[in-house]
Protein backbone atom coordinates (compact mmCIF):
# COMPACT_ATOMS: atom_id res chain seq x y z
CA UNK A 1 0.00 0.00 0.00
CA UNK A 2 1.18 3.34 -0.58
CA UNK A 3 1.24 5.56 1.63
CA UNK A 4 2.92 9.16 2.79
CA UNK A 5 2.96 10.18 6.57
CA UNK A 6 4.35 13.52 7.64
CA UNK A 7 5.44 14.13 11.36
CA UNK A 8 7.02 16.75 13.40
CA UNK A 9 4.35 19.21 13.92
CA UNK A 10 3.51 20.96 16.96
CA UNK A 11 3.44 24.35 18.94
CA UNK A 12 6.33 26.96 18.70
CA UNK A 13 6.89 30.15 19.66
CA UNK A 14 7.94 32.51 16.79
CA UNK A 15 11.13 32.46 15.69
CA UNK A 16 11.73 29.41 16.41
CA UNK A 17 12.34 26.15 14.52
CA UNK A 18 11.01 22.56 13.57
CA UNK A 19 11.68 19.59 11.14
CA UNK A 20 9.34 17.70 9.10
CA UNK A 21 9.47 14.58 8.20
CA UNK A 22 8.15 12.90 4.86
CA UNK A 23 8.39 9.10 4.99
CA UNK A 24 7.22 6.77 2.63
CA UNK A 25 5.83 3.16 2.53
CA UNK A 26 5.46 1.07 -0.36
CA UNK A 27 6.64 2.94 -2.88
CA UNK A 28 10.70 4.72 -3.35
CA UNK A 29 10.35 8.35 -2.94
CA UNK A 30 13.88 8.56 -4.72
CA UNK A 31 11.91 8.27 -7.71
CA UNK A 32 9.45 10.81 -7.15
CA UNK A 33 9.83 14.61 -6.76
CA UNK A 34 8.51 15.90 -3.66
CA UNK A 35 6.80 18.70 -2.38
CA UNK A 36 5.49 20.48 0.62
CA UNK A 37 2.24 22.17 0.69
CA UNK A 38 0.31 23.76 3.63
CA UNK A 39 -3.31 24.86 4.18
CA UNK A 40 -4.13 27.59 6.55
CA UNK A 41 -7.95 28.19 7.73
CA UNK A 42 -10.17 29.66 5.35
CA UNK A 43 -7.22 29.63 2.40
CA UNK A 44 -6.26 27.87 -0.31
CA UNK A 45 -3.75 25.25 -0.22
CA UNK A 46 -0.72 26.75 -1.08
CA UNK A 47 3.17 25.21 -2.25
CA UNK A 48 5.91 25.65 0.09
CA UNK A 49 8.72 23.45 -1.04
CA UNK A 50 9.72 20.81 -4.01
CA UNK A 51 12.57 18.98 -4.84
CA UNK A 52 13.13 17.48 -7.67
CA UNK A 53 13.99 12.97 -8.30
CA UNK A 54 16.49 12.91 -11.21
CA UNK A 55 19.61 15.66 -9.64
CA UNK A 56 17.55 17.08 -6.42
CA UNK A 57 17.34 20.58 -7.47
CA UNK A 58 14.93 22.79 -4.66
CA UNK A 59 12.84 25.06 -5.12
CA UNK A 60 10.71 27.54 -2.96
CA UNK A 61 8.24 29.70 -1.88
CA UNK A 62 9.05 33.22 -2.05
CA UNK A 63 7.30 33.44 1.72
CA UNK A 64 10.13 30.99 3.09
CA UNK A 65 13.11 31.24 1.05
CA UNK A 66 16.20 31.56 3.35
CA UNK A 67 14.34 30.13 6.12
CA UNK A 68 13.18 26.94 5.23
CA UNK A 69 15.11 23.59 3.86
CA UNK A 70 14.46 20.88 1.85
CA UNK A 71 15.97 17.64 1.77
CA UNK A 72 15.99 13.68 1.00
CA UNK A 73 17.14 10.80 3.32
CA UNK A 74 17.11 8.12 0.27
CA UNK A 75 18.58 5.59 2.59
CA UNK A 76 15.74 5.83 5.51
CA UNK A 77 13.40 6.88 2.11
CA UNK A 78 12.04 10.23 4.00
CA UNK A 79 12.16 14.00 2.65
CA UNK A 80 12.38 16.42 5.28
CA UNK A 81 11.37 20.22 5.29
CA UNK A 82 13.37 22.05 7.90
CA UNK A 83 11.67 25.10 8.74
CA UNK A 84 13.72 27.76 10.94
CA UNK A 85 12.64 31.95 12.00
CA UNK A 86 8.94 30.74 12.13
CA UNK A 87 6.29 33.43 12.06
CA UNK A 88 3.13 33.11 13.09
CA UNK A 89 1.71 33.60 9.22
CA UNK A 90 3.47 29.88 8.64
CA UNK A 91 0.67 28.24 10.91
CA UNK A 92 -1.07 25.82 8.83
CA UNK A 93 -1.28 21.95 8.27
CA UNK A 94 1.52 20.84 6.30
CA UNK A 95 1.31 18.22 3.54
CA UNK A 96 3.83 16.00 1.71
CA UNK A 97 2.76 14.86 -1.81
CA UNK A 98 4.95 12.64 -4.31
CA UNK A 99 4.81 13.08 -8.39
CA UNK A 100 6.18 10.51 -10.83
CA UNK A 101 8.03 12.51 -12.24
CA UNK A 102 12.06 12.25 -13.49
CA UNK A 103 11.63 16.24 -14.90
CA UNK A 104 14.50 18.49 -13.65
CA UNK A 105 12.51 20.83 -12.22
CA UNK A 106 9.27 20.28 -9.80
CA UNK A 107 6.27 22.70 -9.54
CA UNK A 108 3.35 23.60 -6.86
CA UNK A 109 0.38 22.64 -8.56
CA UNK A 110 -1.20 20.08 -6.54
CA UNK A 111 -2.87 18.56 -9.85
CA UNK A 112 0.41 16.92 -10.61
CA UNK A 113 1.07 15.43 -7.60
CA UNK A 114 -0.04 11.66 -7.22
CA UNK A 115 -0.04 10.56 -3.21
CA UNK A 116 -0.54 12.74 -0.43
CA UNK A 117 -0.01 12.80 3.03
CA UNK A 118 -2.44 13.08 5.88
CA UNK A 119 -0.60 16.57 7.02
CA UNK A 120 0.83 17.62 10.09
CA UNK A 121 -0.10 20.83 12.31
CA UNK A 122 2.18 23.33 12.64
CA UNK A 123 1.21 26.12 14.88
CA UNK A 124 3.77 29.21 15.92
CA UNK A 125 2.56 30.86 18.73
CA UNK A 126 3.56 33.25 21.96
Amino acid sequence: QVQLVESGGGLVQPGGSLRLSCAGSGFTLEYYAIGWFRQAPGKEREGVSCITSSDGSTYYADSVKGRFTISRDNAKNTVYLQMNSLQPEDTAVYYCAAHSSWDPICSFNTFEYDYWGQGTQVTVSS
